[in-house]
């Protein structure tokens, strides 16, 4: 066992249950921190002042409107499915909250005289705990839109299914370099790994896309696709309100804060401080403090997203996830094999392996990265002035052939003879 995992495994009751009391208030403290964050920085690029009317400086607005969500009416629709409908938040709030547990927060310190970490467990695979916990989540978005009995909910929930079916999977490829190097899945153990370096520079490409990917994996602008405002109304929450809505919220924020989490375990380094300040890394308490920092940063991205990119269309996001980040990870950790087995075997490779190599990376270029061959159609033809004309291909569409009604008394009418005329009405 490592030293991490002996303190863990000698933590008291009340510590751990302390561990859990903090890290729900620190979910639920970041989240209304988040909101009012968010409002406060977009507001300053569209050159407002954002909320400026409920505490100092209005850092209590977020508080504000969740009291105020808590006193609103629980709807439900007549048509929606009562208990799915029901426990569809639930779903998606608890995996948020179950992902903090494996992340190291920090190193060792002491709570109340006793050693520990600040951490709550150290799983052997902790990393695939976190996309277990984030791939569970979407369950809840979608069993919210099924459950509405609106289409409005209805196409978020079907648009949540194929977006972490996207994804996911380049979010799971990008973590495999980092995966190889650390030569473990425990959180703990990828963090102590990049003592002598992070890995942001040596595994950059990998980066790059789980930044994307997180990014697509929570939803958030410029992928909000099934919470699409001009589109979808709401999209999967258009018809909750109250708690109900509040847990979604708190769902999606929450996850935010986990993949930021995430990405500075994996990529910067977990709680260490950098080489100028590395002598600060003999406090767990001052690697908390870096490890909060590195995570806003990466909140402050998903803010800075939101303000600046709009929306994307829904094939342009299958697209980049499909042809470009899914192929771009696979030859990335083609590259990091190559790399690996030159050094293992002292720069003599076979040239089996070598030649089995290019010949993936031929086809997979060829496959994914080669644009769609654009089908061309007939040239446009400019009108001659500005005034309105209907379209050129326009088709008026033929008569239907059987007119049953009309022919049935046409017939009649000639079947009956006619009556003779008197003289009177011959004159």
């Amino acid at each position: 066992m490592t030293r991490t995992q002996q303190l863990l495994a000698d933590d008291p009751l009340w510590l751990i249950l302390l561990k859990v009391v903090a890290l729900f208030a620190i979910g639920v403290v970041l989240t209304l921190f988040m909101i009012n964050l968010e409002r406060k920085v977009v507001g300053r690029m569209q050159q407002r002042p954002g909320p400026n009317r409920v505490g100092p400086g209005g850092w209590l607005q977020s508080l504000a409107d969740g009291l105020k969500l808590a006193f609103k009416e629980d709807i439900m629709p007549l048509m929606a499915d009562k208990r799915v409908f029901f426990i569809a938040p639930v779903i998606s709030t608890i995996p948020a909250f179950v992902a903090f547990s494996v992340l190291p927060f920090g190193g060792e310190v002491s709570i109340f005289g006793e050693p520990t970490v600040l951490q709550l467990v150290d799983l052997p695979v902790g990393v695939l705990v976190v996309l277990a916990c984030s791939s569970i989540g979407v369950y809840g978005i979608v069993l919210g839109g099924w459950a509405s009995g609106s289409p409005y909910p209805l196409l978020a929930a079907l648009r949540s299914a194929a977006q972490v079916i996207s994804y996911e999977i380049a979010l799971g490829l990008s973590i495999v370099g980092v995966i190889l190097y650390a030569g473990s899945l425990s959180t703990a153990d990828i963090v102590a790994s990049q003592a002598s370096g992070w890995y942001l520079l040596l595994l950059a490409p990998s980066f790059v896309v789980f930044v994307i990917s997180m990014v697509g994996e929570t939803n958030r602008a410029p992928f909000d696709l099934p919470e699409a405002e001009s589109e979808l109304v709401g999209g999967f929450h258009t018809e909750y309100s109250s708690l109900k809505f509040a847990l979604f919220f708190l769902a999606e924020y929450v996850n935010m804060v986990t993949v930021s989490a995430m990405a500075t375990t994996l990529f910067l380094g977990g709680g260490m401080w950098p080489w100028p300040l590395s002598f600060l890394n003999s406090s767990g308490w001052l690697q908390f403090l870096a490890f909060l920092i590195k995570t806003f940063v990466f909140l402050f991205v998903f803010i800075w997203l939101r303000g600046t990119l709009p929306r994307l269309r829904y094939d342009q996001f299958m697209r980049l996830g499909w042809k470009v980040l899914v192929p771009g990870s696979l030859l990335w950790i083609l590259a990091i094999f190559a790399i690996r087995t030159w050094r293992t075997s002292g720069g003599q490779v076979s040239a089996l392996l070598i030649g089995l190599g290019i010949a993936l990376a031929v086809v997979l270029l060829v496959a994914f990265l080669v644009p769609d061959r654009k089908v061309e159609g007939p040239a446009m033809v400019e009108p001659a002035s500005d005034y309105p004309v209907p379209p050129l291909d326009l088709v008026v569409p033929s008569p239907p052939r059987h007119k049953l009604r009309p022919r049935r008394v046409e017939t009649t009418a000639a079947a009956e003879p006619t009556p003779a005329l008197s003289g009177k009405e011959t004159e």
